[in-house]
């Protein structure tokens, strides 16, 4: 076996046209890797591995979520009611994880590859969500949601590196929607398990229990997943990426995909690959645009909707039931609705769109904490500003930024690339989760929601700006595209 992979290695480093010779060049037809008879390969081969890959994101939504409904219970059980900080640390805590998760994640799936990386991911969380299920003070919880924070770092980088690098190029746009999908159903979960923790003791023990399961059967299911094909390769194993080609695209379409892969991969590069260089290297800008399209992501506020929706929806005088419902369903009618635009409109069209719904949608919430609107239109506003934004949010600031980087990033640096972008998400996160609260209480809703509002149009003048189109396109045309050999 060592000998075989030590053959394949040797043949991939002596370069790409000796490799092309390999193969049969009359199914080579197209850069995307298909030949024109025989069309595109089916959807259906790689679907079961997509929907294994997107429970890392629903564990991701439920996490973000569970602590919604159930705060109010924790702080009164675990004696810290009333403590703001303490309750906004009970959030950030497992941002602080996942920034953690996702600063080492590019290094993990390099080292393991995709299907330990994802075993590894579901590992704290089991371990996190036992620990915030049996804790006895604030210090039991805060370890516990550290714990399940490392591995929601873990998880939203592999789902969106494996659902990129094994979906067919025609459809990936529509199959990166189902991370964002994922994470809704994650969200909406959450919510509506912890409906009874007020009125039921302990309630909130089985709300953390719950997701040790889908965790479970992640570590289960990725020991049947094939590997990327794009990993395998890289790293000298061609026979196994083959292997992987037939399972995911069918025999008909293996020389071709690898054919493809050869015009764009260096073996051997991937663990060479230094901060410095994605930092200030050939590769600086498009890291630039990732950083900031995260971070914008956050500063947006959405998160602040769906850690406090209770929160706000309380001091509103609405039910906070049936508002997590709406705001539930309004998240996954918008995710539903990326998933069907995303290779039709294109990455940068729903980008701009949702960014631009999110600043009207802010700005109805800033609007309805002014003086100028009567207390009984106020409630309307509020509430359907919130679920505009969430709307809004859902068919494209959620779902492209993650699909985007992830095809515009060369295979040499794609995963510790993207794990130096999304460190921007986990710290914006952190302390949006950490002063919101507070920040709600100094300053008011009206100032608060304004400069969210803000952030999203810059959000909108950057996209116009910076980001490129790519959808339809094979990874290495993108690559090709954007970083032309030298």
């Amino acid at each position: 076996m060592r000998g075989r992979h030590a053959d394949a290695y040797s043949m991939y480093k002596r370069g790409t046209r000796d490799y092309i010779n390999a193969y049969d060049k009359e199914q080579v037809r197209s850069l995307n890797g298909v030949s024109k008879e025989i069309g595109n390969p089916s959807w259906k081969r790689s679907f079961l591995y997509i929907l294994v890959a997107s429970l890392a994101s629903f564990l991701y939504g439920y996490h973000l979520g569970v602590i919604n409904e159930t705060l109010e219970s924790i702080s009164n059980d675990l004696h810290f009611n009333g403590n703001t900080m303490a309750e906004g640390l009970v959030v950030s805590i497992c941002l602080g994880g996942g920034f953690l998760g996702s600063t080492f994640s590019g290094l993990i799936v390099d080292r393991v590859g995709f299907r330990r990386a994802f075993q590894l991911c579901a590992l704290p969380m089991i371990i996190g969500s036992s620990m915030s299920a049996t804790a006895k003070n604030l210090s039991g919880m805060l370890l516990g949601r550290l714990f399940v924070g490392t591995g929601m770092g873990l998880g939203p980088t592999l789902a969106t590196l494996y659902v990129t690098e094994v979906s067919p190029a025609y459809v990936r746009g529509t199959y990166g929607s189902f991370t964002q999908i994922a994470t809704s159903l994650g969200l909406m979960s959450s919510l509506l398990i912890g409906f009874p923790a007020k009125e039921t003791e302990g309630w909130w023990r089985i709300c953390f229990w719950v997701s040790a399961v889908p965790a479970a059967l992640l570590a289960l299911f990725m020991e049947f997943s094939p590997e990327s094909p794009h990993w395998l390769f890289k790293e000298g194993r061609a026979a196994d990426a083959e292997a992987a080609f037939e399972k995911l695209l069918g025999g008909p379409y293996v020389k071709g995909a690898m054919a493809e892969l050869s015009k764009s991969e260096r073996g051997g590069e991937a663990e060479t690959v230094k901060l410095s260089e994605l930092l200030f290297g050939h590769h600086r800008k498009v890291v630039f645009i990732g950083s900031t399209l995260f971070a914008l992501q956050q500063l947006s506020g959405i998160n602040s909707v769906f850690f406090f929706s209770s929160t706000v929806f309380k001091s509103a005088g609405v039910s906070s039931q049936s508002a997590n419902i709406s705001v539930g369903i309004a998240n996954f009618l918008g995710s539903f609705a990326a998933l069907l635009l995303m290779d039709k409109l294109g990455r940068k069209v729903l980008l701009i769109g949702s960014f631009s719904g999110m600043v009207v949608a802010m700005g109805l919430q800033a609007a309805s904490a002014s003086s100028l609107v009567s207390s009984s239109n106020e409630v309307y506003l509020s509430v359907g500003g919130m679920l505009l934004f969430v709307l809004a949010f859902s068919v494209g600031a959620g779902p492209v930024p993650s699909l985007l980087l992830s095809e515009m990033f060369p295979g040499r640096i794609r995963a510790k690339a993207m794990s130096v972008c999304l460190a921007s998400h986990w710290v914006v996160n952190f302390f949006v989760g950490l002063l919101f609260l507070r920040l709600l209480e100094q300053i008011g809703p009206l100032v608060l929601n304004t400069i969210f509002a803000t952030f999203c149009l810059v959000a909108v003048i950057f996209v116009k700006r910076n980001v490129l189109e790519t959808k339809g396109k094979s990874l290495q045309e993108i690559e090709i595209a954007l970083l032309p050999p030298e």
